[in-house]
């Protein structure tokens, strides 16, 4: 019995549908394609950090590229820094107050102010320059709330010293080279403002 081969202009038709559906199929869309390079222009690479961090610390880019190489194996690349000055001072229970710039790419800079308590083994205090190091931050104003300290997160190299805070999908790291610089374990939080203030609470 002989095989039908179907009407060509059926065989047509359905070559033409495959045909649309294999396109379709490998259009991955606007969106993939212009996200990822966007993404990519808000973030700071560790040689952009490195190069900002040691002008503003001055004679520690050894120890800051030790730092910030740490800080991008755990939490990849920041899309937003603070540079500014703070002064600290503890006795088992402490109080931290600073102000700063914080810079982003995309999105404009403004000023921050900062302050907050710690408790725990700390003792000393501080006149220190910092510098934050910001991840997954969705708007400027967002950085304007509490941030938590994670405890055990405490890293020292080269005269500087990283902890780090979190607040929602937020991380901030400071970084701080200074007189004094205050070593021990603690924990407490910042809680960032747009106007200085004395209430750390």
């Amino acid at each position: 019995m002989p095989m039908d081969r179907g009407n060509p202009g059926q065989m047509r038709a359905i070559f033409r549908i495959l045909s649309i559906v294999f396109l379709l199929a490998s259009y991955s869309g606007p969106s993939a394609a212009q996200s990822s390079p966007e993404q990519a222009n808000s973030n700071y690479s560790p040689d952009e950090i490195v190069d900002a961090g040691s002008n503003f610390f001055g004679g520690v880019s050894s120890g800051l590229a030790h730092i910030v190489e740490h800080a991008a194996s755990q939490w990849g690349l920041p899309n937003g820094y603070i540079l500014g000055q703070e002064a600290t001072g503890a006795f088992v229970g402490g109080l931290r107050y600073g102000k700063g710039m914080l810079y982003t790419k995309n999105a404009g800079d403004l000023p921050v102010y900062w302050q907050g308590p710690s408790v725990g083994w700390d003792f000393g205090g501080d006149g220190a320059r910092t510098m934050m190091l910001v991840y997954n931050l969705p708007a400027t104003a967002a950085v304007y709330q509490r941030f938590g300290g994670v405890a055990g997160s405490a890293y020292f190299v080269g005269g500087l010293g990283m902890t780090v805070l979190a607040a929602n999908e937020m991380v901030v790291i400071p970084i701080r080279s200074g007189v004094g610089l205050r070593l021990g374990a603690n924990i407490g939080y910042l809680k960032f403002t747009p106007e200085p203030t004395w209430n750390p609470f």
